[in-house]
């Protein structure tokens, strides 16, 4: 067994009181990461692809103790196109199959006492060097963690141009740490709330990169004006209407009605703004002191 992960440079263990801040640790080394990202953002979409979409096939590797709950996830909806063609290549792996015992047991109480129970370092390792050695060499690995840095479209964008990763669903009080110091790469965290298991987040970083690529999307101009995309600037997408024009006594916006695309675009692009300012100020160009 290695002893240490060949890729091993956004997560890497680091004495900071009791543990480590991954974070702090993904930006200090998520130079190239930004750099590739802002290189996606800049592609036309003849770049991307006749369609816009983008054209790298991605194999994702996915560590659960739940894999059954991917089933519907990958069968169902729009982004399932890119599942069935291959373009994001998911493959599940049950935890257990890489434990011992009768009862293939994966998880013990913690050292030191406290409530619920840790997963093993033995199992996650083996699964680890185990898809290694079905991608023929080793790959970064993701896991979903509160100590991540935040998913966001930058980061979204730089996975789908990726040639995938291996995503580790952690479960219970979390994993033994000693596992997390010598193979995960990059920790990712959906936001300040606590999950049951990291599979939520692992579909939500799969959804998020399926729809980017070629093909998927019924109308592929649908993600280049996204709410977050380098085509309006990374702001809030504007509001959007169908019919009918009249609803409970509200009308559609008159710009939206009058044909001229000039004024529409303006609308749009004011709306974005406006409602940027407002509700998400955060996403605005800072401006320097």
């Amino acid at each position: 067994m290695s002893s240490r992960n060949p890729l091993h440079n956004s997560c890497e263990a680091e004495t900071v009181g009791s543990g480590w801040d991954a974070r702090r640790l993904f930006e200090a080394n998520s130079e190239s990461i930004d750099e590739k990202s802002n290189e996606a953002d800049r592609l036309s979409p003849t770049d991307h692809g006749p369609h816009g979409g983008v054209q790298r096939v991605s194999r994702y590797d996915v560590v659960s103790l739940f894999p059954d709950l991917f089933g519907p996830f990958l069968d169902l909806g729009v982004t399932r196109r890119a599942f069935a063609s291959g373009q994001v290549a998911v493959h599940l792996h049950q935890l257990r199959d890489y434990a011992d015992g009768r009862y293939r047991r994966v998880d013990d109480r913690p050292f030191g006492g406290g409530p619920g129970m840790v997963l093993m370092a033995e199992p996650l390792a083996r699964a680890i060097e185990a898809i290694w050695q079905q991608r023929n060499g080793a790959c970064p690995v993701i896991l979903f963690s509160p100590e991540g840095v935040p998913l966001n479209q930058k980061l979204v964008s730089h996975w789908a141009n990726s040639t995938g990763a291996i995503l580790v669903c952690g479960r219970y009080e979390g994993l033994d740490q000693r596992f997390v110091d010598t193979y995960v790469t990059h920790c990712i965290s959906l936001g300040d709330f606590v999950l049951s298991g990291g599979e939520i987040p692992a579909m939500a970083l799969l959804d998020s990169i399926a729809r980017l690529q070629e093909g998927v999307l019924g109308d592929q101009d649908s993600h280049i004006f996204d709410s977050f995309g380098a085509s309006i600037d990374g702001l809030l997408d504007c509001p959007h209407f169908t019919r009918p024009q009249v609803w409970r006594e509200q009308e559609v916006p008159a710009p939206l009605m009058s044909g001229n695309h000039s004024d529409i675009a303006a609308w749009r692009n004011n709306q974005r703004q406006s409602r940027t300012a407002v509700l998400r100020p955060d996403l605005l160009p800072q401006k320097k002191s």
